[in-house]
């Protein structure tokens, strides 16, 4: 899965909107994260999560889906 900085994707059990602002590194571990902003309102100004975790299909509702699915 490519990730696109810019890009807005749905959370696959909350249905919430996201915007990748880019993807980086783990300073201690060297492992890559995506770095993404809450569309909607929130006390986290951005999230961060292992890219391997972003980009994973899970099973949610007997239906293997993404994680997080790429909208636009």
């Amino acid at each position: 899965m490519e990730i696109i900085a810019g890009g807005i994707y749905q959370h696959f059990k909350n249905k919430k909107f996201y915007k990748v602002i880019g993807v980086g590194k783990n300073s201690e571990t060297m492992e890559d994260v995506v770095i993404y902003e809450p569309q909607y309102e929130s006390e986290v100004k951005f999230w961060v999560r292992p890219i391997k975790m972003f980009c994973e299909e899970l099973e949610h509702e007997g239906i293997k889906q993404p994680r997080f699915k790429f909208i636009k």
